[in-house]
């Protein structure tokens, strides 16, 4: 079951039945995935104009994609720990999918999202 939180942003469908929501406003952007019991592993959370995360709050490790302006990856952060920040002074945007997921979405063009 997915988080009603989740279910009210905008969502973006990619091949292979892999979705991508789009953290768009201040509280969603916050949050996060902070507080999910889990997240599925065919979906994964972007957030734009973003070069820093954290995981306070986080309930299990995640796997981070920092993006540049052309959705090139400019670092990708593996089994994220909860309560650690991150950051990537290149970064765009950052993906965050469940741990060992980051490839599918990048392979079926996560980074794309950004031209749109």
């Amino acid at each position: 079951m997915l988080s009603d939180r989740l279910d009210l942003l905008p969502r973006h469908a990619l091949a292979g039945g892999l979705t991508v929501f789009e953290a768009n406003g201040w509280r969603a952007r916050l949050l996060g995935l902070a507080l999910l019991d889990a997240l599925p592993h065919e979906h994964a959370l972007l957030i734009r104009r973003c070069r820093s995360v954290h995981t306070f709050g986080m309930r299990y490790p995640i796997d981070l994609v920092f993006l540049d302006r052309r959705g090139a990856v400019v670092r990708l952060v593996s089994e994220a720990m909860p309560r650690r920040a991150f950051t990537a002074c290149a970064g765009h945007a950052v993906l965050e999918t469940g741990v060992g997921q980051a490839g599918r979405f990048l392979d079926v063009g996560g980074g794309e999202l950004l031209r749109r």
